[in-house]
């Protein structure tokens, strides 16, 4: 499930909730909402996170298991 994905990338890269937040040029709180399970994240905000985690969108969606290293131009 996406919501457990985000916080366990989030940890296993020692980032915080404010640290993605910021790279996402949004709230704490409103991210935060992401992690929960509260907010449903549009199509973008999963890109920027593939992008900012160095993995791909199937990864962060919670559809593979497999945390596959990829780089973004």
């Amino acid at each position: 499930m996406t919501k457990y994905r985000l916080k366990s990338l989030r940890n296993q890269d020692f980032k915080r909730q404010e640290d993605v937040a910021d790279y996402l040029n949004i709230s704490r709180q409103y991210y935060s909402e992401y992690e929960r399970g509260k907010r449903m994240m549009p199509v973008e905000v999963i890109i920027k996170l593939a992008k900012y985690y160095e993995t791909t969108t199937d990864y962060v969606l919670g559809l593979s298991n497999v945390r596959s290293k990829v780089y973004y131009d």
